[in-house]
C-alpha cells in the first residue's frame, strides 16, 4: 500500500532524509519511531504530496506522489503534529467544513459528520465550539477530519502528544477499530511500549537513515541485546538459576523479590528453550514472561550505531 524508495531531501548543507526506504503493506499499522529530527515528519510530509523530495520516490496505493498528486489526496487522510483549529467553529460545523473541501455531496455530510464523531467518541460534542476542547478532544477531531472522505491510508504525526494516559488507551483503541476497517496506519510516536502493543511493523529512523524496518517482533529478534525473562518456580530457586547459569544464551540470573530474572540473548525461540530446560529439569514454572523493554533496547541500538 506505500512504498518508499530511495527518499533523499536535502536542505541547503543539511540531510533530512538519506535514501530512505521501506514498504508498508495493506491493513498494516506501521510504528515510525527516532529521535527529534531524526526525519520522520519530512517523511510523513512527503508521503502526503506536501513536500517533493531531492531525490527518489514514494507511492500510495501505486501512484506516484509527486506525479498523481490528486489521486493521492484522495487515498491519504492527514493529521499532523501541529494543527490548527477554527474558534468559532462547532464540532460538527469543522468537521462540515472539511467534507466540504473533499467534495463530499452535502446530502451525506451530515452522515459523515454523525458517524465519524461516533467513531471517536464524541458524539455528544457535536455543538461545542471546538476551541474550547481539551487538547485530547482536539486530537480526536483532528483525526475524525482526517477520515473525512473514508481514505484507506493514514499518515499520523505524534497522534498521542501531549495526552494524559487514559486519552492515549482511547485513541489506541481508535486507531485498532480503524485497523480492523481496514485502514493502513503510519504512526511517528516516541511512546514506543505503546508502538509495541499497538503496531504490526516497525521501522526505526536516525540522522536521516532508516537503520532497521520490519514486523515489531523480526526488528526487536535482529537488534534488542540482553531481553529479559521474569520467571516464577515453586520449587528452590537457587537450583533453578543452576539450571539457567551454564546455558549459552544467559548473560545474567540472578533471584529478584521472589522470582528469577534472567537475562538472554536471542528471540522467542531461545526463551522457547530457556523454558524446555527448565521443565525438562523437573521445574515447576508458575509464571514465565518477557519484561517490557524490548522494542525500547532495539531503539537504543539501532539509534546508537550503524547498523546494516
Amino acid at each position: 500500500m506505500i512504498a518508499v524508495e530511495g527518499l533523499t531531501k536535502i536542505y541547503g548543507n543539511r540531510t533530512a532524509l538519506d535514501h530512505v526506504s521501506f514498504e508498508v503493506p495493506e491493513r498494516e499499522i506501521f510504528g515510525f519511531v527516532g529521535p527529534n529530527g531524526a526525519g520522520k515528519t519530512t517523511t510523513l510530509r512527503i508521503l502526503a504530496a506536501l513536500l517533493e523530495p531531492t531525490e527518489g520516490k514514494a507511492y500510495i496505493g501505486g501512484a506516484d506522489v509527486m506525479k498523481e498528486r490528486e489521486k493521492v489526496h484522495t487515498r491519504i487522510g492527514y493529521m499532523p503534529d501541529f494543527f490548527g483549529v477554527y474558534d468559532q467553529l462547532t464540532v460538527a460545523e469543522y468537521l462540515d467544513f472539511y467534507a466540504a473541501c473533499y467534495r463530499q455531496p452535502k446530502p451525506r455530510r451530515q452522515k459523515i459528520v454523525d458517524d465519524l464523531l461516533a467513531l471517536v467518541g464524541m458524539a455528544d460534542r457535536k455543538n461545542q465550539l471546538v476551541d474550547t476542547l481539551s487538547r485530547g478532544l482536539k486530537q480526536r477531531v483532528c483525526l475524525a477530519r482526517a477520515l473525512v472522505h473514508d481514505p484507506a491510508v493514514l499518515l499520523l504525526d505524534e497522534p498521542a502528544s501531549g495526552l494524559d494516559p487514559r486519552a492515549r488507551v482511547e485513541m489506541r483503541e481508535i486507531l485498532k477499530e480503524l485497523q480492523g476497517m481496514g485502514k493502513t496506519i503510519i504512526i511517528s510516536s516516541h511512546i514506543l511500549p505503546e508502538l509495541t502493543e499497538l503496531c504490526t511493523m516497525i521501522g526505526i529512523i536516525d540522522h536521516g537513515r532508516m537503520r532497521a524496518t520490519g514486523s515489531v517482533r523480526d526488528v526487536i529478534g535482529r537488534l534488542a541485546t540482553g531481553r529479559r525473562l521474569r520467571i516464577t518456580v515453586l520449587d528452590a530457586k537457587d537450583a533453578a538459576i543452576e539450571i539457567l547459569t551454564p546455558l549459552a544464551s544467559i548473560r545474567h540470573v540472578e533471584a529478584v523479590n521472589g522470582t528469577i530474572e534472567a537475562e538472554y540473548d536471542g528471540d522467542e525461540g531461545t526463551a522457547a528453550d530457556i523454558l524446555h530446560a527448565l521443565t525438562g529439569a523437573g521445574f515447576r514454572v508458575s509464571s514465565f514472561a518477557p519484561v517490557d523493554g524490548g522494542l525500547e533496547d532495539a531503539f537504543l541500538k539501532a539509534t546508537s550505531e550503524e547498523v546494516g
